[in-house]
């Protein structure tokens, strides 16, 4: 079923780019329309399009969040509650965070020393705009005690229904630690949870069959609405970026290989349906199910896997973090900026720090950004210049977080001494004979 979902899903990608560009073409003539040549009446027929594709495209992604908050929940307290004991479970911990840490690190550090090298910014031309020019992007809240007070849940009813993974984490972490002290007493809830995860996992499956409508719907949308031209007016800052996501990926799969050997490639082409899912829907939401599937398949025990995703979706972004180094210095650059390397160590420290616990908040990496740059004096005006092109941007992103947390995984089942040989290939089934032999 795996290999024919990817292959779906593919095709979806494929006509979903093929239909924009045909529609495209039908109002403006051409698929290389620059955005701001477009009438105002023809940009209202195409918007229309987009509200009608987008309604498939919600309706999935809406499906992915329903399943998320009770299938971490009963993964996770599941997997702790299989670990045995909290010594375990902190020793874990530790190595996943320690991990995440380092991750975090290389992947600011690429994007900061890859945009200095290429410079795809320079010489952009464009003039300072009035300090008070904003990219209408909602501010983060700056109170330091109140983000911090604000990962942890006051109702888990709340966190649930809010999509709050922090917050489900935490709550899903003190909720096993007290089933594995409670001990038998726990033992029908312990049943019970397990069966849920069995449940929520046949679910996803249901959910899944439509992922090819919507990634079609999606691609369909993005294309119609903005056609192929956006993507040469800022080529080479798109170019750059993925250019950075690939030697990214080199890196996580060097990573990877010291880890577990020649056992590397068989990670990714088992990855290789939620990276496609999550770079088609722009979302690692969307992935987070079939990753869990996917680790599952390799041999990383659930209770390692359960417990290193769900932290993974706040703090292991890889292809985000590389991202706000990326294009906060990228802007500075279209404005003839020249920032210091000191100060853009200090960014790179900001970042790591503010882009912590962000996972819940729609387009995360933009708010973080904008929040960064006033500190170093950067026009958040410059944000508008690659709204129109962002998209294809957390494309990239997306596919690369669910990368980078399937790494995390993996390496720390292999330090926990924990990692099982993967199952063997899907091989489809035989066709029914038509005589039997007795």
């Amino acid at each position: 079923m795996a290999k024919r979902l990817t292959f779906y899903i593919m095709i979806g990608l494929i006509l979903g780019i093929l239909a924009g560009a045909a529609i495209h073409f039908f109002y403006t003539g051409s698929v290389l329309t620059e955005p701001n040549t477009i009438p105002d009446d023809v940009k209202a027929s195409l918007a229309e399009w987009g509200k009608y594709l987008g309604l498939v495209t919600d309706i999935f992604l809406r499906l992915i969040k329903m399943i998320i908050a009770p299938l971490i929940f009963a993964t996770l307290v599941s997997g702790i509650v299989h670990m045995g004991d909290t010594a375990a479970l902190g020793r874990v911990g530790a190595k996943t965070i320690g991990w995440f840490i380092g991750a975090t690190v290389v992947s600011l550090t690429l994007g900061m020393i890859l945009v200095n090298i290429l410079q795809p910014g320079a010489g952009g031309g464009f003039e300072l705009p009035p300090p008070d020019v904003t990219a209408g992007i909602a501010k983060p809240e700056s109170d330091f005690f109140k983000i911090i007070a604000e990962m942890f849940p006051k109702s888990i009813i709340e966190g649930m229904a809010n999509n709050t993974i922090l917050q489900i984490v935490i709550f899903s972490v003190f909720f096993g630690v007290a089933m594995t002290a409670v001990g038998e007493k726990a033992e029908p809830i312990t049943k019970g949870i397990d069966a849920l995860v069995h449940v929520m996992l046949q679910v996803t499956d249901y959910v899944m069959r439509a992922s090819p409508l919507a990634v079609f719907a999606a691609m369909t949308k993005v294309v119609a609405i903005n056609g192929l031209g956006i993507i040469g007016t800022f080529i080479k800052f798109i170019g750059s970026f993925y250019l950075g996501l690939a030697i990214l990926w080199i890196v996580l799969f060097i990573a990877a290989f010291l880890v577990v050997g020649p056992r590397a490639g068989t990670l990714f082409r088992y990855i290789r349906e939620p990276i496609l899912l999550a770079f088609s829907t722009a979302s690692s939401e969307a992935a987070y199910p079939r990753t869990l599937e996917a680790l599952d398949r390799f041999g990383v025990p659930p209770k390692i896997a359960s417990f290193v995703l769900p932290l993974g979706y706040s703090f292991n972004l890889d292809g985000s973090m590389m991202y706000m180094t990326f294009a906060t210095l990228f802007i500075a650059q279209l404005y003839g900026m020249h920032i210091p390397v000191e100060a853009q160590i200090t960014m790179l420290l900001t970042l790591m720090l503010t882009s912590k616990g962000m996972a819940a908040v729609p387009r995360a990496s933009l708010v973080v950004i904008s929040a960064v740059m006033a500190q170093f004096h950067i026009p958040e005006a410059g944000l508008v210049l690659i709204l129109a092109v962002d998209q294809f941007l957390d494309m990239g992103r997306s596919g690369t977080n669910v990368v980078g947390n399937a790494v995390a995984a993996v390496v720390v089942a292999k330090w926990e001494g924990d990692l099982d040989a993967p199952e063997p290939p899907e091989i489809e089934p035989p066709h029914a004979p038509t005589s039997h032999v007795h």
